[in-house]
């Protein structure tokens, strides 16, 4: 067997296995998944929490304000209301 055959082959293996791994990751479908992720912002906390499988809270923070609104959002019919608003000033 000749060198250059050799690399040849060697070369066209890890492209074929790169190709199956390139199908294999664009393929499948991805869970993107949030829970427990906070976000910083000039005056604005977003924090995201997670209450079961299928419901998520978006706790926004207005710093100055010391305010808090919730936000659930479903993630099976992807409807978001606001859930609750909090006085973070008059919390014990």
């Amino acid at each position: 067997m000749n060198s250059k055959n050799f690399t040849i082959g060697v070369l066209a293996l890890t492209a074929a296995v790169l190709f199956v791994g390139l199908v294999l990751v664009n393929v499948l479908p991805q869970r993107a998944v949030a829970s427990d992720v906070s976000a910083y912002g000039g005056d604005f906390t977003i924090t995201i929490g997670r209450i079961s499988t299928d419901t998520e809270l978006l706790y926004v923070i207005d710093n100055t304000t010391q305010r808090m609104i919730t936000y659930g959002v479903q993630r099976d019919t992807a409807v978001t209301a606001p859930a609750a608003f909090t006085d973070l000033s008059q919390a014990p």
